[in-house]
């Protein structure tokens, strides 16, 4: 059993689906090209386990196919993809307490107990 994200036009991932394992094939097909014949769709393996295309890819995510990953949704405008393709914050986070991102005074907020 392997898992399929289905892109739309704009590599944004809106469905995930279970399908046959990987290395089979289908009709003489790899799964990627049979699923993405039958579905109109186009379609690329996910894994629980990130050990292809950065993560496990969610409703909402950007494929992006040159660097062959999932990209989760930008949190706030100020934040930027860092070089392993995750969001970071134009400060880091502190490490002690729970601290929420307050994107109005690009600071971050102790949260209150």
């Amino acid at each position: 059993m392997a898992h399929y994200a289905w892109l739309d036009e704009n590599n944004i991932v809106v469905n995930v689906t279970v399908g046959v394992d990987e290395t089979e094939l289908i009709n003489g097909l790899d799964t990627e090209t049979f699923y993405s014949q039958a579905t109109g769709y186009n379609i690329k393996r996910t894994s629980y386990n990130n050990r292809i295309r950065k993560q496990y890819a969610s409703i909402g995510d950007f494929y992006d196919s040159v660097a062959d990953v999932f990209i989760r949704p930008q949190p706030f405008p100020s934040w930027s993809l860092d070089e392993n393709f995750d969001w970071q914050a134009p400060t880091p986070k502190p490490t002690e307490g729970i601290w929420h991102w307050d994107e109005p005074t690009l600071t971050w907020v102790e949260a209150q107990s």
